[in-house]
């Protein structure tokens, strides 16, 4: 098998060597400044905005979720401000920029605030996504969330031929040593038809995955409680139903459903992290319910890219997910409650509950008779109702939460001296009301009445920034933007322990307002492309997760966290070969002290902020093949707890990664090997090296080598 992995290695070095570059996620022939990026929001092109954006193509996209299984997998892959997966199916500590991103699906956010599960990066299945638009840093531009930048996914589009098209996926992976329980397949189908105005597509998803195995052959750790990705099954239909109601106007309906279970045939077994030894998976009946999550979405949106000169882009939308948590007795004191079972005997499991639907509408032109200077103006508004209950004994663990949020907004674009020269700013006015009904907090927290109550936010919201373009394919810029975001209110709800407390006048659901700067370049000529951007933000009453007896609750506390990110990319002599290199640098503070001094005096841990990474990867494109090896180092850093003082413990040593894949374009179809960490390289995850370092049962290490064979073919 090691003969295998190894010839495998050296064909595939003898066509690509080198190194990659997470900002360009396009192929080398395709420029981004020129894709419209619908996550701003605006028509204009990528380059005429103060931002830092990318784009994960379908061909980027569907290579990256061959070699990892997801779209989160992917984002973390080719990005070095992204934290490391935690390879389950909880993102919770997967941060961008120190940040938590707003994941969307054609703009309509996934992510619950109100009471934030940590599952919004698996709501739909990759297949049925066409590309990935990232944007970089605190904003508002999709509203409320965006405070680490805004990962959304942009299904499929209409046919662009007459009559009937489609594609079909058959996928089958294995662990290195071809255990039973470790293999996996995935069958997918997609069809589409257009007959003139009028056009549909449908399609299905369907994946079993094997349980996963780390570099020393031994079956990863489960986490019972948060979910998990390997030992489970996914089902996820998708339909877009379109009709052209003139050449520049389209109307569409979007559907789609997702649902990932576990199968429930593991437990975990402890670790001993004395001996870096991992917590691993046996057989075994876990209690309750298996970890799933389920959601379900519609949207109908109404757009013309001609509309008395302008563009209208406008959408309603309904949003379901219900996100099931495994139970365990013992570990989860929360959920005990003598007056139904002894302590340490009750046991129960969670469910978030969120529902959410809105609208959006923007129109975009340019001033008559002043076309220079482009407008946009639009108003959003979302309805969000979220409660998180306990199943198996049917208690309220947070109480229904509505929210409602109402904003106008505006942004302006300003092209000077043959637009060598942009200023760009906006505004955006937010009206938030956050509803919560009189409610008893859980026996382990102190059984408090809490009364009830309707606090109302509101705050107006600045964006601007400068973009200067000496020359074609050399851009500077600078930028300032606020984004906006609740914390998570369930959690702070949930967790009241004293009496007295009224959720009118309790300023720990108060907003977070989030000040992103940003400078960067970026040089795109010849063979080159090449960027750098250095930011720093801040929040005064920033939002932190902190390990509380065995569960994450929320801090209020100050955040400043700046950071440095390079990417440089450069098309070689030998044709379709492109070497290139990414680096990110993070530092992240906050206000570790109850001394009533707004300073910041400690370091943010990794559930808040990710190592420094430098990528490193070669790609290669020559007819019908097509090859890339790229390199993620995990760099290591040390964490300091208090003032002046480090807590070894929390010392994180780094580790490196290295994945393959080689495509070859039959006449039937393109078969595609992927390999995730090439090498076989053992290492414990970031987020148990740096949060949990001494908890035994959540000890997870890595996941191993692991090979995917695939076959595409499309109609």
């Amino acid at each position: 098998m090691r003969y295998i992995f190894t010839t495998l290695l050296s064909t595939a070095a003898t066509l690509v060597t080198g190194a990659a570059h997470a900002q360009v996620m396009a192929p080398a022939a395709e420029s981004s400044d020129d894709i419209v990026v619908m996550a701003t929001r605006s028509a204009l092109p990528a380059n005429a905005l103060p931002l830092t954006i990318d784009v994960l193509d379908k061909e980027t996209l569907d290579q990256q979720v061959a070699i990892g299984g997801s779209i989160v997998d992917a984002v973390a892959n080719l990005t070095p401000s992204f934290s490391p997966t935690r390879q389950k199916l909880s993102g919770a500590g997967e941060t961008l920029r120190g940040r938590s991103p707003l994941y969307a699906i054609n703009g309509i956010p996934q992510t619950a605030p109100l009471r934030d599960g940590a599952r919004d990066g698996f709501t739909i299945d990759p297949f049925f996504v066409d590309r990935v638009e990232l944007i970089y840093g605190s904003n508002a531009l999709q509203g409320i969330g965006g405070t680490g930048g805004i990962v959304n996914q942009v299904t499929v589009g209409p046919p662009v031929t007459e009559g009937v098209s489609g594609r079909v996926l058959l996928q089958g992976s294995a662990d290195d040593g071809f255990h039973g329980d470790g293999l996996g397949g995935k069958a997918a189908a997609l069809l589409s038809y257009r007959a003139g105005r009028v056009d549909a597509t449908v399609g299905t998803a369907f994946e079993k995955r094997g349980v996963y195995y780390d570099g020393h052959d031994r079956r990863l750790g489960t986490d019972l409680t948060q979910g998990e990705t390997q030992d489970s099954k996914s089902w996820s239909v998708f339909g877009r139903f379109g009709y052209a109601l003139s050449d520049s106007a389209r109307l569409d309906l979007i559907a789609s459903r997702f649902e990932l279970k576990g199968d429930g045939d593991y437990v975990a077994q402890n670790g001993n992290h004395l001996v870096n030894l991992p917590t691993t998976s046996v057989r075994g009946d876990p209690p309750g319910a298996p970890a799933t999550n389920r959601t379900e979405s519609v949207a109908l949106s109404l757009t013309d890219t001609n509309l008395w000169g302008g563009n209208l882009v406008s959408q309603i939308f309904f949003n379901r997910s219900r996100d099931t948590y495994g139970g365990e007795v013992a570990p989860i004191a929360t959920f005990q409650d003598a007056s139904l079972a002894p302590v340490g005997a009750l046991f129960d499991q969670s469910q978030n509950r969120s529902r959410k639907y809105g609208g959006k509408i923007s129109y975009e032109r340019g001033i008559p008779g002043f076309e220079a200077l482009t407008a946009a103006l639009g108003f959003d508004a979302l309805f969000d109702l979220t409660e998180q209950r306990l199943i198996a004994t049917d208690r309220t663990w947070v109480p229904p939460t509505d929210y409602r949020s109402l904003a106008p907004f505006a942004q302006f674009n300003l092209a000077l001296f043959d637009k060598k020269l942009r200023l760009a700013g906006g505004i955006r006015y937010e009206d938030v009301r956050v509803t919560i009904d009189d409610y008893t907090t859980l026996a382990s927290y102190g059984s408090h009445f809490v009364s009830g109550g309707s606090p109302t936010f509101n705050d107006t919201l600045f964006n601007g920034g400068v973009i200067v373009e000496p020359l074609p394919g050399i851009r500077l810029y600078g930028s300032y933007a606020e984004g906006y975001t609740v914390p998570d209110v369930g959690r702070i709800a949930r967790a009241v322990n004293t009496d007295g407390v009224d959720i009118d006048t309790y300023v720990n659901i108060s907003p977070i307002v989030s000040n992103n700067r940003e400078i960067g370049m970026e040089v795109k000529r010849g063979p080159l492309d090449a960027s750098a951007a250095y930011f720093w933000s801040t929040s005064k009453n920033g939002s932190l997760l902190t390990l509380i007896n065995g569960s994450y609750e929320v801090q209020r506390q100050r955040v400043e966290i700046q950071g440095l990110e390079l990417n440089l990319a450069v098309k070689t002599p030998v044709p379709g070969l492109t070497l290139s290199a990414g680096y990110a640098h993070l530092i992240g503070r906050t206000d570790g002290s109850a001394d009533g001094v707004d300073q910041v005096d400690r370091d943010l841990d990794g559930a808040n902020i990710s190592p420094d990474r430098l990528n490193l990867a070669a790609s290669y494109i020559n007819g019908p093949i097509s090859a890339r090896v790229q390199t993620q180092f995990y760099l290591a850093r040390s964490f300091e707890r208090a003032p002046g003082t480090f807590n070894t413990v929390y010392d994180f040593d780094g580790y490196n990664v290295t994945d393959a894949s080689l495509r070859y374009q039959t006449g039937f179809g393109a078969l595609t090997l992927s390999v995730q960490n090439l090498f076989d390289k053992f290492y414990i995850d970031y987020y148990s090296d740096t949060v949990r370092p001494t908890d035994d049962a959540h000890f997870f290490s890595g996941r191993g080598r692991n090979v995917t064979l695939g076959w595409d073919y499309r109609f």
